[in-house]
């Protein structure tokens, strides 16, 4: 199916969206020892599913392989709200455009999608993945 993907990334937090619905938030939890992307560019990267044993639930989930080759496209992507990166910082200039998003968070009702969404939808967080951490978690599943 078709779907709308976005990142919304700024010094507060990076929310990821889809179809306009929060499903994920990173905070900003420098204050407490959590690293934070901050002081180099930002990249794009993504994939199809992958049939990794962590992707499907310890192979719970089977990949229907009469269904390939898989193939994704991209329309309409739009990084004009973006700010411009160099040398280790960014830049974003007042003439650019509409900055609004530099303070954007998720009110009450966003937090409320994004717990909703991970009750009802999601599969696997790395936060409970002792096989995969079994070292320790990650410093920001400890706090909220």
């Amino acid at each position: 199916d078709f779907h709308t993907y976005s990142i919304l990334w700024n010094p507060q937090s990076i929310i990821f969206s889809v179809d306009g619905t929060p499903i994920r938030e990173f905070k900003n939890l420098e204050s407490k020892g959590v690293a934070f992307p901050k002081s180099q560019a930002m990249w794009i990267y993504s994939s199809l599913w992958n049939t990794d044993d962590w992707a499907t639930r310890g192979g719970l989930v089977k990949t229907d392989w009469t269904q390939a080759p898989f193939t994704a496209s991209y329309r309409g992507f739009n990084d004009e709200q973006a700010c411009v990166g160099s040398s280790g910082s960014s830049s974003c200039s007042s003439s650019s455009g509409d900055k609004s998003w530099l303070s954007q968070s998720l009110d009450a009702t966003g937090q409320q999608r994004i717990k909703w969404v991970q009750k009802n939808y999601m599969i696997y967080n790395y936060c409970a993945d002792t096989k995969r951490f079994s070292q320790g978690f990650p410093p920001e599943c400890s706090l909220s």
